[in-house]
């Protein structure tokens, strides 16, 4: 069920039209790929963007999206529950417990009924639906979901850290009740169920000798084409009503440029992109879509470890202090975007009062030049990928590094395979880019496992006592200035031990055409297809 696509002639010509042809037959005001725009009129606001024309739903179709990367597994255990690497596919098999509601800042249920906290937030009751069930027929019941959430933490999930480090006890008391007993203060716990934890998957997804995804979502999987498409069919029995759609077809194309294209030409009916010369025209034009913004998306680890230059805190906050975010954000993205080492910059509701390192070169270079006199050669091996705008970042990065000193040897990867292979798995590198993404609705979800001494996802960055008693601060904060007060030493602590380079947010931004409706929000740049429909 394919009709036309309006806004996807309307605005997305500023994308993927050349300059020449737009200055002949586009409007005035069509932003131009290339040139300069003013951010300080883009509204970087989280949420649905864009006018949803609305209308009686039509049932029946297929909407087709390009995704931003394959997801290596549909196992929340596995991958990282993210718009970027598979959380959409994930959540819209298995649903979420909790889901984040951008516009009322609030975590709210979902496939839950209810969630609800003591007065200390040491102890959460979770009730569930009456008669949900997976989409092999058996009950999704409290000891399904502590048989799955324990899974979890067994499998050393990508959050499971954080939530080992508190959940002390499941207990489940009757089918519809699941209380978790914390070992200690919580207030932003329902978050946590809104990403891997609360994506209940089925106890038979463990039957044969691959993990088979069985949710109680709104959609099945039907088939999986490495390389290809991946095509979820409707869960005909799922607790919401059947959805309005036939399927959802999730295609992986070459870049977010083939998806913004194929978008225009009707080819498909959504697409997530993330480069800022390509997020800041939609926004701008008032197309449609969910926006979210992510911290500490675009940066650079700093490997740490003994024997790395990284070891040297001199050297890190010399690296830090050495590269211009703003001339990162020149050459890789045109000009567009935001660009800052502040953790959270003015558009975030966790914005404080302390700033990052400033870029400053001559004490970028004093503090290398103590570093060498004490026998560092000042030789630092940088790694990327090598799509054009990683390209163009490394070349920054390199001038910026040897203007104050450093010899830079670069190496460009092929694929995301091979960075997480040599950063996340081997840990072999000095300095690696990479992104953070530290969500507006929870920080937390991601800063206890990069920067926690425990966490899973720190791969070889500095850590501290100071920065994990500073995130369980965080985490027991019970009101919004006893959060902001403890961000604001985070950030402090981040600049004293510099565990990464940090050049700025990036928003996320899931566009569709305008004959594409209902698309629901979630946490972490994923969406709900449940309610979705074409016409």
């Amino acid at each position: 069920m394919k009709r036309g696509r309006t806004h996807a002639l309307r605005s997305t010509t500023a994308l993927v039209i050349a300059a020449g042809l737009l200055a002949g037959c586009g409007s005035a005001d069509d932003p131009v790929p290339g040139e300069s725009q003013d951010q300080a009129a883009i509204d970087y606001a989280e949420g649905m963007v864009g006018e949803d024309s609305g209308g009686e739903p039509v049932s029946g179709g297929s909407l087709d999206y390009a995704a931003y990367a394959e997801p290596r597994s549909l196992d929340p255990a596995v991958t990282i529950a993210a718009g970027t690497t598979g959380g959409i596919e994930m959540i819209n098999i298995y649903d979420s417990l909790t889901r984040y509601d951008a516009e009322g800042r609030e975590f709210v249920p979902q496939l839950a009924e209810s969630l609800a906290g003591n007065a200390d937030s040491t102890e959460f009751t979770l009730t569930l639906r009456e008669g949900v069930t997976f989409s092999d027929g058996t009950p999704l019941d409290s000891a399904a979901v502590k048989w799955s959430q324990e899974r979890y933490a067994a499998e050393n999930g990508p959050e499971s850290a954080l939530w080992v480090e508190n959940v002390r006890t499941i207990e489940t008391p009757d089918p519809t009740t699941v209380v978790y007993r914390l070992s200690k203060p919580w207030a932003l716990f329902p978050s946590i169920l809104s990403t891997g934890p609360g994506m209940i998957v089925a106890e038979s997804s463990t039957a044969g000798d691959a993990f088979t995804p069985i949710g109680a979502g709104p959609f099945v999987l039907e088939s999986w084409a490495p390389e290809e498409d991946l095509v979820l069919a409707a869960n005909e029995d799922y607790w919401d009503g059947r959805p309005h759609l036939d399927q959802v077809r999730s295609v992986f194309l070459s870049d977010q440029q083939t998806g913004l294209d194929s978008l225009a030409n009707g080819a498909v009916d959504a697409v997530l992109v993330r480069d800022p010369e390509k997020v800041d025209p939609w926004l701008e034009g008032g197309g449609a879509g969910y926006l979210s913004m992510v911290a500490a998306a675009n940066v650079a680890l700093i490997n740490a470890t003994e024997g790395r230059p990284g070891a040297d805190p001199r050297v890190r906050r010399a690296m830090a202090m050495a590269i211009d975010p703003q001339l990162i954000k020149e050459r890789a993205f045109e000009g567009h975007g935001l660009a800052g080492s502040t953790l959270f910059p003015e558009y975030s509701r966790w914005h404080t009062d302390t700033e990052a390192l400033p870029y400053d070169p001559e004490e970028a270079r004093r503090l290398l030049e103590e570093a060498k006199a004490d026998g560092y050669d000042g030789v630092v091996e940088y790694i990327d990928a090598s799509d054009p705008v990683s390209r163009a970042t490394s070349l920054a990065v390199q001038a910026n590094l040897e203007a104050v000193g450093f010899t830079v040897e670069t190496e460009l990867l092929q694929s995301i395979a091979d960075q997480i292979s040599r950063i996340a798995v081997n840990r072999d590198y000095d300095v690696a880019a990479w992104g953070n993404a530290y969500r507006e609705g929870d920080p937390l979800a991601k800063m206890y496992p990069t920067l926690h001494s425990s966490g899973t996802q720190t791969y070889g960055m500095a850590t501290s006592p100071e920065m994990d008693a500073l995130l369980e601060d965080f985490q027991a904060a019970a009101t919004t200035e006893e959060q902001l007060d403890v961000m604001d030493a985070i950030q402090q602590q981040v600049n004293e031990t510099v565990p990464f380079l940090d050049w700025g947010p990036l928003a996320e931004l899931i566009v569709w055409s305008d004959d594409v409706h209902g698309v629901q929000g979630a946490m972490a740049s994923m969406v709900l297809f449940d309610e979705a429909w074409i016409g």
